[in-house]
């Protein structure tokens, strides 16, 4: 149900970006998310801003996007010429990108800013179909190198002090990321065990109470079949910054197919 009135405060969801730019070239196996992304802002308030941790962009600390108007950074190869031709004309945010910096600074968390990135797909490809308009101010925060889930845990709690804010914080990612075992390009799904133990252990992590949920999170490798779900972590870690963010369980949103595998959504509001 959508939430109306005079609710305010930051909503937070996890989710899986998809296939570089697929969602938006209508290929079948992307049509559950699709589907989702476009159905999701009636789920939501509609943001003042709008803070993606995006699982394509690494530094050395976190960074901000702090463009006034970021260009598009095309970070997939390999696809037809209209996957380089997509838009999203948002404009930035970079007194929210401010913000956060001096958030951070009182958390012991150094960071900065970048004013030269674009937006990675991340970001454009969900927002392309959740706000087609591209009138709400986005930016993005990095993951940091080392991608210790620990520090990805902080970097979430460091951001508590937005929960006010009428903002939406996006941890986009994809629960399943083995890129051997995709199935782009077409809708086929083969029974998988072994990942539906893992997105199983990520339901049961997620509904646990916030200090087991955060401990089970850094402890991720322990989980059933975490390597063959993850081989590396970065598009796991953007969940790891919204469970340290939020201050409750999150709701189950999304539980469906995704190239050919199985993947899972959580929503904060």
């Amino acid at each position: 149900m959508k939430n109306t009135g005079s609710e305010k405060g930051a909503q937070i969801v996890y989710f899986s970006h998809g296939g570089g730019p697929l969602p938006i070239l209508g290929d079948p196996g992307h049509k559950a998310m699709v589907d989702f992304m476009r159905g999701l802002p009636a789920k939501l308030r509609k943001p003042d801003a709008i803070l993606v941790i995006s699982a394509h962009w690494e530094e050395s600390v976190p960074t901000l996007l702090g463009a006034d108007r970021p260009k598009l950074f095309y970070d997939y190869y390999g696809f037809p010429d209209e996957a380089y031709q997509i838009t999203y004309p948002a404009p930035g945010s970079p007194e929210l990108a401010k913000k956060i910096v001096a958030l951070l600074g009182k958390k012991g968390i150094s960071s900065r800013i970048d004013t030269e990135r674009g937006f990675d797909h991340g970001l454009f490809i969900p927002l392309k179909l959740m706000y087609p308009e591209a009138d709400i101010p986005s930016m993005q925060i990095s993951l940091v190198r080392g991608l210790d889930p620990a520090a990805h845990i902080a970097l979430g709690e460091a951001l508590r002090d937005l929960i006010d804010d009428d903002i939406l914080v996006i941890g986009s990612g994809f629960s399943f990321h083995n890129m051997r075992e995709f199935r782009m390009g077409g809708d086929s799904k083969k029974p998988d065990s072994q990942n539906d133990a893992f997105q199983e252990w990520l339901i049961e992590t997620c509904a646990d109470s916030h200090t087991q949920s955060e401990q089970r999170l850094i402890d991720w490798g322990k989980a059933p079949f975490a390597r063959y779900c993850h081989p590396r972590e970065e598009h796991l870690l953007p969940l790891h910054v919204c469970v340290g963010m939020a201050r409750k369980p999150p709701r189950l949103v999304f539980d469906d197919y995704i190239a050919g595998k199985r993947a899972v959504a959580f929503l904060w509001d």
